[in-house]
């Protein structure tokens, strides 16, 4: 498509299913320069320094966030799986945030940054984990703690398993399949319904995450909605009614 705001009117609930698919670009950069204070706020993941810092972006798709990062960091990354996406953060961020202090990285292969070790402050990510295949989140999330300095911190979203799960993802899987229909695949991928059965592949819990990583990190902490109570390997637990309540969010510093 030609533009950013042409991907947001065309297919914005693919991006934001709270915006939904009459957003224009400003409506849908709008939604994120809500969440981002919020989130550095409540997360307790701002400093006095970040206008010096640099923060990744891991799934930054068109710039929802992207832009809001912007303005608070001296320098962002933003990674995506989608090279289009990125040329279109690039368009937004320069509409609606602030363009020299952006650049951006594909992520090729859906596992690995690009990036050298300890060359960011903190590593974000926020509804993209949920979206990829176990070990592909799994992958993702030593990056994560790979290119953040020693003293840094990390702030990973994902979703927590549900006994929903025994139903949903497998019919997520069954439907990403359907895409591959010739023609048919097409107009089922632009079916609201349809494409949000079809981001449902992976199910975190947080033992899964920290295992591996934590000899990594220090200060491990699990962040839910009150209404969830998952937490593991000793984090320390804590509520944000900001969070979805199937959601759950791992705040932790590289040691």
């Amino acid at each position: 498509m030609a533009s950013a705001d042409d991907v947001v009117r065309e297919t914005g609930w693919v991006f934001n299913n709270e915006v939904g698919d009459s957003a224009t670009l400003a409506e849908f950069v709008a939604s994120g320069d809500d969440e981002v204070p919020a989130y550095l706020e409540y997360l307790n993941l701002r400093t006095p320094d970040d206008d010096a810092h640099t923060l990744v972006e891991i799934g930054s798709g068109i710039g929802r966030m992207t832009c809001a990062f912007t303005r608070e960091f001296g320098s962002v990354i933003a990674c995506d799986l989608d090279d289009g996406f990125l040329e279109r953060c690039y368009e937004t961020v320069g509409r609606f945030g602030k363009v020299d202090r952006l650049r951006t990285v594909h992520v090729a292969d859906g596992r690995t940054l690009d990036l050298p070790d300890d060359c960011s402050d903190l590593a974000f990510s926020y509804i993209t984990l949920q979206h990829c295949r176990l070990d592909d989140a799994l992958a993702l999330a030593t990056e994560a703690v790979r290119v953040v300095r020693p003293g840094g911190r990390i702030a990973l979203n994902f979703r927590a398993p549900a006994a929903s799960d025994v139903v949903v993802v497998p019919v997520g899987a069954a439907v990403r399949a359907s895409f591959h229909i010739p023609s048919l695949g097409d107009r089922l991928a632009r079916t609201r319904g349809l494409a949000r059965l079809a981001w449902q592949v992976s199910r975190l819990h947080p033992d899964q995450v920290i295992g591996p990583l934590r000899h990594s990190l220090t200060g491990i902490e699990v962040w839910t909605n009150p209404r969830n109570h998952v937490t593991g390997y000793g984090a320390t637990h804590h509520t944000f009614y900001g969070i979805n309540k199937h959601h759950w969010w791992l705040i932790a510093t590289v040691a």
